[in-house]
């Protein structure tokens, strides 16, 4: 059964390549994202990251699909040894010297029926990131990651 993907927007106080770069440069996304293994902004470029929930930890397994350089990044998002595959896009918007961000999270529902995998794990999961550590990082406080 298909549902609805996530959607979450934000504005941010910030331009877009700031931004942008925030999303798409490794060591940046390592001190408001997850600690990625490595990261480029390349369609084919395949990396990966470890999450956990509640001392549960899951090996996500992303590969990028699309890049427009600051305006849109969409790459694959599984789990090891977990059936299932989605897709998370992030589009930014100029507006004036603002930026808006529209994440995009497709394909939750073909994750397995787990208690982690629920569609409000994964809305808590985002909101937290897109509307407290990405701009706590873009104005420059200190955040803490998952580790």
């Amino acid at each position: 059964m298909k549902t609805e993907p996530f959607v979450i927007e934000r504005v941010y106080g910030a331009p877009v390549e700031r931004v942008w770069k925030a999303i798409s440069d490794k060591n940046e996304m390592k001190q408001w994202y997850f600690d990625v293994s490595d990261f480029r902004p390349e369609v084919g470029f395949e990396f990966q990251f470890e999450g956990n929930n509640e001392g549960r930890i899951y090996l996500h397994l992303c590969k990028v699909t699309e890049v427009v350089t600051g305006r849109k990044l969409k790459y694959s998002w599984t789990y090891k040894g977990y059936e299932g595959l989605s897709f998370v896009t992030f589009e930014l918007f100029a507006e004036g010297n603002k930026t808006r961000l529209k994440l995009t999270h497709e394909g939750i529902e073909t994750f397995p029926a787990l208690p982690d995998f629920r569609r409000e794990n994964f809305v808590a999961g985002w909101t937290a990131l897109i509307g407290d550590m990405l701009p706590a990082y873009l104005e420059g406080k200190n955040v803490t990651i998952n580790p």
